[in-house]
């Protein structure tokens, strides 16, 4: 269902939640390589919804706090419009589900602020759902070496499928991770996109 004033969505729509969400009015959603919606984004820790500060939500009585404006760990929840993107409603529901994040954070930063030109090289750092997707995209840009750097080697055969050439796991040298891969690509990688959380 939608809400009064909503008219980009209507009921029956396959929608999947964002996280960051985007108002599409502010400059950041009007910018190809910022997605920090000036109203969702910084709005993140909100408990209830923009408008009223409101939550949609209770138990017995009791109101429960949206958790990250999205609150995808219930079975229904309430959004603002701006946290959900339509998608094509042939796709299966129980494939598409993962991709709302993950996949999709990786895949945009790469292609949307790193850039990689063809041929380029790009280091990914973390190669959890948000690093294949960065590594995903450095394939699609046409990269020719794409370095996987992860604390876990278990995950390198999975992470090939998403165009990771070679990998690095720093447990396993005995120098800073980033002089491995300068020493690898003779100087350091055109990119690198960060996919750990940890700046």
């Amino acid at each position: 269902s939608v809400g009064e004033g909503v008219t980009d969505l209507q009921p029956g729509d396959h929608v999947l939640p964002i996280f960051t969400g985007e108002c599409g009015e502010c400059p950041h959603c009007h910018s190809e390589e910022s997605n920090m919606c000036e109203l969702l984004r910084i709005n993140t820790e909100r408990g209830g919804m923009i408008l009223d500060g409101e939550s949609r939500f209770s138990i017995n009585g009791k109101p429960i706090h949206h958790f990250l404006g999205t609150s995808t760990f219930s079975e229904y929840t309430v959004v603002h419009s701006g946290q959900v993107v339509k998608i094509n409603p042939k796709a299966p529901l129980d494939k598409v589900c993962i991709v709302s994040c993950g996949l999709t954070t990786g895949l945009g930063a790469t292609l949307n602020v790193a850039k990689p030109k063809k041929g380029q090289s790009v280091a990914v750092f973390g190669l959890g759902a948000v690093g294949l997707g960065a590594a995903e995209g450095a394939r699609i840009a046409g990269a020719s070496r794409i370095i996987g750097v992860d604390l876990s080697s278990k995950g390198f055969e999975e992470a090939k499928k998403f165009g990771v050439t070679e990998f690095v796991n720093p447990k396993e040298h005995n120098k800073p991770v980033q002089q491995v891969i300068a020493e690898m690509t003779n100087g350091g990688v055109d990119r690198s996109v960060e996919c750990t959380g940890s700046v």
